[in-house]
């Protein structure tokens, strides 16, 4: 379905039944991404998935925007679906959006989970986001500039024919559109404002942060500041992972979302 924001088109689409789980992509990600992790996800929760702007299905923004406009979007969106409060879970750019989302509007959060995430956009952070953009000379070299450095480089090794297969799919049908490519540039840019650092406090829900051993791209200190900033949070670290948790560990993803938000149990 389609959500109207602001004169923007939002892609949405809700699976299952019971308290509702918001599931945010990563920067490159599109609700299609979750496709392995639906049946699991909305066995026991409403999975509602969004294309956030410029990502997806959802409208192409033709302005500068900053991560705290996507927060807008899922306020939005949690609107039309009449869902006064959520269990929030993102990944990376997804992630900065939910942090966003749960100081703006604390009220509609039940549970947040954050994996691989940052605090804020560092200068190194930055000059990597400039390098994607620079990259976009060639398909090859944007997929050797992006991709190589989300994965551990032990999976990356080990799974060195499911990569393949990926790079020829992204390399054919994905890096060589300059529609993508001028939407990745405007993520890119909006998360170069990200800055939560001294708004974490604020956060009021029970969050668990994730982080991985071998993230490259955001690393495990970055999600221990972040823990370390929200009241209560807790923290959890992922072995022998990357940034793309996902799809190096999908059973440790989804039970860590499914465990921590699903947890009845008497807190003491």
């Amino acid at each position: 379905m389609f959500i109207t924001f602001d004169d923007k088109q939002i892609y949405v689409e809700t699976h299952g039944e019971g308290e509702p789980l918001v599931l945010l992509n990563g920067i490159m990600m599109l609700t299609m991404s979750w496709i392995p992790f639906i049946d699991v996800l909305s066995k026991n929760n409403k999975l509602i998935l969004i294309d956030l702007l410029d990502q997806g299905q959802s409208s192409r923004m033709a302005e500068d925007y900053s991560v705290s406009l996507q927060a807008d979007v899922l306020n939005n969106v949690l609107d039309a679906l009449s869902i006064e409060k959520a269990h929030i879970a993102g990944i990376s750019y997804g992630a900065s959006t939910a942090m966003h989302f749960a100081i703006k509007y604390p009220q509609r959060v039940e549970k947040l989970v954050l994996f691989n995430c940052t605090a804020y956009t560092s200068p190194w952070l930055k000059d990597a986001g400039e390098a994607w953009k620079a990259a976009r000379i060639s398909p090859e070299i944007y997929y050797n500039t992006t991709i190589p450095v989300i994965y551990s480089i032990d999976f990356y090794n080990r799974k060195l024919d499911w990569i393949n297969l990926r790079k020829q799919f992204l390399i054919a049908n994905v890096f060589n559109n300059p529609d993508f490519l001028d939407a990745m540039d405007r993520l890119t840019d909006s998360h170069s404002m990200h800055d939560v650092r001294e708004s974490l406090c604020k956060i009021q829900a029970k969050t668990l942060v994730v982080g991985s051993r071998e993230d490259l791209l955001m690393p495990l200190s970055n999600q221990k500041f972040i823990a370390d900033n929200i009241p209560d949070a807790e923290l959890v670290a992922v072995e022998g992972c990357g940034h793309a948790t996902m799809y190096e560990k999908p059973n440790c993803f989804t039970a860590l979302i499914t465990g921590f938000i699903n947890n009845k149990a008497v807190t003491v």
